[in-house]
């Protein structure tokens, strides 16, 4: 493995106002080889990068690529020094072809699509990519989607690569498909950095790992003399337990049973079709899938937010025993008939919090009808704000701060906070831990665990399967709008959970524990 700096970072300070962002960093990224950078949130990991890609420009520190000094003011100097990022969020047109978004932007003469698709042939071919470059995105997975972002930086000569959370959305055989990818650039002298909170990946792809702690570099160790413990330590400062401590469901009761349930969006195209699954209290049922598989629309059905064409969505009242059909019913009706639908949206700040309002402004959109006055009392919405935290160790200034200042992971735990703080009968969380480092991720874990102990029917919808495996009691996966199998937590298998996740027929698997 070669050892020539591709990139190397000397002293590089980035502040936002009186919040520092990166403090004096020095990091090194090797050719041929695979750095992962790890940290919590808030460490500074995204705001280093975009420094790289040209997004930002430090305050204090200088950038070498190969030995020499650059200045990278925009996306277009990154280029320039063969530098590219992709980022979670795919930035493609829908109703382009693969190879139509790859060219966009490039200003080098006439377009000759004909000679474009042929380059872009010859690079899948030489790294592995399966990819029609005629294939219009909107028609693509979102394996394919990512392949046409990493092939696109290719395109434009890049030899530094920047990954952000490439797997959050990929099923473990897309995973496996990625890394082979990833092995093969890494052999042909490219550097590639990703940042990631998988912890097992960064153990199973990476040579080095570089940790950041609240902005500062704290050190680099080689992935093959290292431990998740260990790296676990450097991130946070301390040992932590990285166990999910799962009980055993106490007398579980039915609390909602969807029968046949059947939505379409606006187009009149089925979204969910005939989904049939019981959710328990004292039980955390899991749900898995690609994404757009329907998930997020099951949720909204079932808070009332999504209109439902058919099937029965039955709820009952733990105190009274008395059941009551949801379907139709508006959100605040539902909330009326005391059933308490919690729900963390996977769009965070589109969904869940308003941005412009400070953190306990957003205490109060679950609290305001209560008021008695024309007047609103802050006192009990700015208590709970305190404990928020508090008690999740959310990175803010006061409970003033607009959220929209706040780290998305930051973000995230005030909504989880807010949302379990509610004592719900029925908690919904979809991707409670997306972007949340691994400290903070348990934290969530332990706090829906908690729920269960406490007799709430917790429905997760997550994304790193390693963690629906050691959380939940029962998984049920959903490809296409449809159920396509549900098993037992205990005993399923990643490998299971992705086959079941890439089925496309009608037959399902069953339900084991039903």
């Amino acid at each position: 493995m070669s050892q020539k700096p591709a990139i190397e970072l000397r002293g590089i300070t980035k502040t936002f106002g009186k919040v520092v962002a990166n403090r004096n960093v020095n990091l090194v990224a090797n050719r041929g080889e695979i750095l992962s950078i790890l940290g919590e949130n808030g460490s500074g990991k995204t705001t280093l990068m975009n420094m790289i890609s040209g997004i930002y420009f430090p305050d204090e520190g200088n950038i070498f690529v190969d030995g020499e000094e650059v200045h990278i003011t925009s996306p277009k100097d990154a280029y320039k020094y063969k530098i590219g990022m992709i980022h979670q969020h795919f930035k493609l047109v829908d109703v382009f072809t693969a190879a139509e978004n790859i060219v966009l932007g490039i200003k080098d003469g006439k377009y000759d699509l004909k000679k474009s698709t042929e380059k872009i042939r010859e690079i899948c071919d030489k790294y592995g990519f399966d990819l029609d470059p005629e294939k219009k995105v909107y028609t693509m997975s979102v394996s394919e989607k990512q392949t046409v972002e990493i092939v696109k930086v290719l395109y434009r000569g890049a030899d530094i690569l920047i990954l952000d959370e490439p797997t959050a959305v990929l099923t473990p055989q897309e995973i496996q498909k990625l890394f082979a990818v990833l092995r093969r650039m890494r052999e042909a002298g490219k550097a590639i950095i990703i940042i990631t909170h998988k912890l097992a990946e960064v153990m199973e792809l990476s040579d080095r790992v570089s940790v950041l702690r609240k902005g500062e570099y704290i050190g680099s160790v080689n992935t093959a003399e290292t431990t998740e413990s260990e790296l676990t330590e450097m991130m946070v400062g301390k040992k932590i337990s990285l166990n999910i401590e799962r009980s055993e469901p106490k007398n579980p009761t039915d609390r909602l049973v969807v029968e046949g349930l059947e939505c379409q969006n606006r187009a009149g195209v089925k979204v969910l079709s005939d989904v049939t699954f019981t959710a328990r209290g004292g039980e955390i049922l899991g749900i898995a899938g690609i994404a757009g598989s329907g998930q997020r629309e099951l949720l909204e059905a079932i808070a009332g937010l999504q209109k439902v064409h058919s099937g029965q969505i039955i709820y009952t009242n733990p105190k009274t025993g008395e059941t009551e059909n949801l379907r139709d019913k508006t959100p605040r009706q539902i909330r009326e008939l005391g059933v308490r639908l919690s729900f963390v949206p996977e769009d965070r700040l589109g969904m869940g919090l308003v941005a412009n309002m400070d953190i306990t402004d957003n205490m109060m959109l679950r609290s305001y009808r209560k008021g008695k006055s024309m007047f609103l009392h802050r006192k009990a919405p700015k208590d709970l704000a305190e404990r928020i935290i508090e008690e999740l160790a959310v990175v803010t200034p006061g409970t003033s701060t607009p959220v929209r200042q706040l780290s998305g992971g930051n973000i995230q735990k005030v909504l989880v906070g807010r949302e379990i703080a509610s004592s719900p009968k029925l908690l919904m969380v979809a991707y409670p831990v997306r972007g949340l480092d691994i400290n903070s991720s348990y934290t969530i874990y332990n706090l829906l665990n908690e729920q269960k102990e406490k007799g709430v029917a917790v429905i997760f919808v997550g994304e790193d399967l390693d963690a629906l495996i050691e959380l939940c009691d029962r998984i049920m996966v959903i490809g296409s709008g449809r159920i396509t199998g549900i098993v037992d937590g205990r005993t399923a298998t990643k490998e299971e959970l992705g086959i079941l996740m890439t089925k496309t027929t009608n037959e399902s698997a069953g339900d084991t524990n039903e």
